[in-house]
Parts: structure tokens; sequence; C-alpha cells
């Protein structure tokens, strides 16, 4: 028999040797492990459980199951497959660096929007290689693998592919959020749509007097009024005999100070015979906006010719043709002049803070521009 075989031997005979006071510890450390992993299993179930973050939120990075820990094949693929950011699911495209590592979509914009506001070159979290959309590619297996996983739906807490995870919460669910019919003309109730028919029939809305819903629908009448001014006022805009528009293409620059600060700035273009710029800043220059969630840009038109007479133009700008950018049509007016030649700067009116990272994330924003001349 080896010296080792006696020395287990000699464990197992002499309990109250100081060999067998060392196996008792061990054991009592493995409980101690087990019962550390299992605590550490209920508080990722209690992360997995909990609300939907806001969207304009900075995502919250997630607990990474340990390499070694056993559990369903969906438990382990989460943690091969999840962004290195937010140690989350992506729930789109799924881009990855030169090295392999995977980030969503919301992660990667954001990680190249801050590069562009520290003026720094993007790199992977994980590796260090740099990052940019030119260098890095959408990973179409695990984008498809992601999809056939399954996810809780958020009403009736039963399991679904991802894939057809909104069709089930918008159409099929019967415990999903839904309206009264009788919206329109006031009801507030909102339920779970197997309460639906039950509140329509006892609802109280279609039984009101006329002075009641006269006062509901002067109101829906505000808004929907509101919405066609602006169109109208676009209408009337084209029929303007001096219109002009333009691409333009907004390009970063640094300002001269000692803590640099991020513009934009468009090359001089020609519009109705005039020579113009635009500049644009962010979070109407604000120290560090990097260290900010919710980010904003503004932008101001410049008239550099000299002119004879006051320039009343009206002017607004929407996305170009081919960016995804969602941004609301706003009308601005004002009058040029050799002593006004520049307009305040205005909120870009784009939906959110995410909308922003895209166009932060672009090499360069390009917009379209529409200048309209009031005539006299």
């Amino acid at each position: 028999m080896s010296s080792l075989e006696e020395r287990d031997v000699g464990v197992v005979a002499a309990p109250g040797s100081s060999s067998a006071g060392m196996g008792v510890g061990a054991v009592g450390a493995a409980a101690e492990a087990v019962a550390g992993v299992a605590a550490m299993q209920e508080e990722v179930g209690i992360r997995r459980e909990g609300p939907e973050p806001h969207p304009d939120e900075p995502p919250k990075k997630r607990v990474r199951v340990p390499d070694g820990e056993s559990g369903k094949l969906e438990d382990r693929l989460y943690s091969v497959l999840c962004c290195t950011v937010c140690l989350d699911l992506p729930k789109a495209s799924v881009y990855q660096c030169t090295n392999g590592h995977l980030m969503c979509t919301g992660c990667f914009i954001h990680l190249l929007a801050d590069s562009r506001l520290k003026e720094e070159q993007a790199t992977c979290p994980n590796c260090r290689c740099e990052i940019s959309k030119n260098l890095c590619c959408r990973n179409l297996a695990v984008e498809k693998a992601v999809s056939e996983l399954p996810t809780e739906c958020t009403f009736c807490q039963k399991q679904f592919p991802r894939s057809s995870l909104e069709r089930h919460q918008k159409e099929e669910c019967q415990d999903r959020v839904t309206q009264c019919k009788y919206k329109r003309i006031g009801c507030p109730w909102q339920g779970p749509f197997h309460e639906l028919p039950a509140h329509e029939d006892e609802c109280s809305h279609p039984t009101k007097t006329g002075t009641e819903l006269m006062g509901i629908l002067g109101e829906m009448d505000q808004n929907h009024r509101r919405d066609m001014q602006l169109y109208n006022t676009i209408f009337s805009l084209l029929c303007y005999e001096k219109i002009g528009f333009t691409e333009v293409q907004f390009r970063p620059y640094r300002t001269d100070d000692f803590i640099t600060r991020l513009y934009y700035e468009t090359p001089r273009f020609t519009v109705l015979n005039q020579t113009w710029v635009l500049k644009a800043r962010v979070n109407d220059s604000e120290r560090n906006p990097n260290l900010s969630c919710k980010r904003t840009l503004s932008f101001q038109l410049i008239l550099k010719s000299k002119v004879n007479s006051a320039l009343e133009c009206s002017f607004l700008l929407l996305k170009g043709p081919y960016d995804d950018v969602r941004i609301k049509p706003v009308i601005h007016h004002h009058s040029f002049c050799n002593d006004a030649n520049e307009t305040d700067y205005v909120p870009l009116p784009i939906s959110d803070s995410v909308e922003c990272n895209k166009l932060l994330a672009a090499k360069n924003i390009n917009l379209r521009l529409f200048i309209f001349q009031v005539q006299k």
C-alpha cells in the first residue's frame, strides 16, 4: 500500500487525530460553498425577474452564472450569448468585435457615441481592440439562436420563443393590458384582455348625456387642431414662390478651449442664392455630456452672405434620405439681416436619447434642410 493510501486509512481509523479534524473542516467548507452557490442562483433569479428598465436609463449589468455551475441549457446559453457590456440577451441586432466578443445594438451605439464625446477611439470592453461601424460586423448566427431561446411573457408568465413573444403580447395573450373601446369618449378603464367583454357590457360611458360627451370631445378636438395646424402650415409654405432645400452634412469638430467641447458644423452651402452654414452642439455645450444619460442636439442657422434688406425665412430640418433617425417636423422663423445673421440655438426634434446616440455614433450627421422665403 502506498504512503498516500496509508494516510487515508489513518484518517478513518483515528477520528480523534488532527487529520480527522481537517477532514471535518473540509466538509464544512464544502457545505458553505454549496450554500453560497444556491444564494447566488437565487440572487440571479431575482434580478432576472425584476421590472423592465426605462429605455432612457443606462443598462444595469447582470450577474454572470459561474462557469462550473450546472443548470438548464437556456441558462448556460444565456451567459454565452449575452452582451459583454450589459450582460443581457440582445433584443435586436448583435455586433461583434474582430475577436468575436458580442455587443447588442444599444450598447454598441452607446460606446461609439461616448468615444465621439470624449474624442477617443472606441474599444471593445473585453479585449480593448478598436471598434467602429467599419470594423465590426453583425453575427447573424447569434441573432437567430437568441430568437429561439425561451423567455417569459410579462403578462401571463408563460414561456415563449423570443421570436414570437412580441406577437403573443400584442395579439394573443389573454392577460395583456387593453383599453375599453369607449376610450374615445372618456372611459379610463385599463385591464386584462379577458375582462374586456364584461367591462364593456357594464361600461357607463355609452349612456352619458350629450353635455358630458361634449366636454370630452372638446379636449380631443383641441389636440387634433394642433396637429392639423402644423400640417396646414407646411402646406402653406409649399405654396411659396421661393423654396429651397439641400442635403446638409454635419461634421464633428472640437473647440480650442482648455477643456475641448464637441460641436458640429456643415460646409457652406447655397440655397435661394444665399450662402448658409448650420452649427449644432450636444446638451447645449454641457461640460461633460458623456457623463449624462440624457442627450440632446440643438442647432442654429447662420446666413453668411451680405443682404441689402431683411430676409424673412421659415426653415425646418428633416431626416436625410438614407438615415433611420426619427425627427418630428418643427417650423422655425427668423428675419435675417446683416446685424442679425444667425438664429438662436433650437432643439433638434428627435424622440429620445437613443436617437441622439445614433446620430453621435455616425461618422457624420446627414439631414435635409428646407428654407422658405416669406414674400412681402
